[in-house]
């Protein structure tokens, strides 16, 4: 083959391959994600009276008393943005991050102060945007949420443990509570008159 071919058979592999794994590829890949798994391939959105209020994939903060608190976010400069996703990189013996996890569990304590304060409670995720807490969140919560929506402890309680999610497979991972899940559902079954919804906390 003379050089002339030689260019020819590459520049004709460049297109091919473009075209093939650039354009053909993407599009029949997103063409069976949107028929076989919309949900999924659409991020999980959750909507409530025809409004978007958040994804089952991402967390998001709240903080009126009567809903249940996610997990610190150290995504973005304010925590929580979905395009800046990450966590905040500090070794364990940083200042930085000793004295916030300080602040937060000094929060928690007057929060409850006769529980241990669970360290999902005042760390970050890797990503930031952690949907879930850990069943001791969740429950170091049911004494201000409960006062907040007038329930008592106990009922409460059980309304979170039907929200607890356990291991994949009864062996992988760890048991886990989807907050944003567990607030739209406390909304319908014990609403209470909060000007905001759990999608403007």
């Amino acid at each position: 083959m003379n050089l002339r071919t030689n260019s020819f058979v590459a520049v004709l592999m460049t297109v091919v391959t473009t075209v093939l794994l650039g354009i053909i590829y993407p599009l029949a890949v997103t063409g069976l994600a949107q028929m076989l798994f919309p949900d999924q391939a659409n991020g999980q959105l959750i909507r409530k009276d025809g409004r978007l209020v958040g994804s089952r994939l991402l967390g998001q903060p709240f903080s009126s008393p009567g809903y249940f608190q996610s997990r610190p976010s150290a995504a973005g400069a304010a925590g929580y943005d979905a395009s800046a996703s990450g966590g905040t990189n500090l070794g364990p013996t940083n200042a930085v991050l000793v004295d916030a996890v300080r602040v937060r569990t000094e929060a928690a304590r007057r929060e409850n102060p006769a529980v241990p304060v669970p360290i999902d409670l005042v760390t970050s995720s890797a990503s930031g945007l952690d949907p879930h807490i850990s069943p001791a969140s969740a429950a170091f919560q049911v004494p201000r949420v409960a006062r907040a929506r007038g329930l008592s402890e106990a009922t409460l309680g059980e309304f979170v443990a039907a929200f607890t999610a356990p291991r994949d497979l009864g062996l992988f991972g760890e048991p886990r509570v989807k907050v944003l899940l567990l607030n739209l559902a406390l909304d319908e079954r014990f609403p209470v008159d909060y000007s905001a919804s759990p999608a403007k906390r």
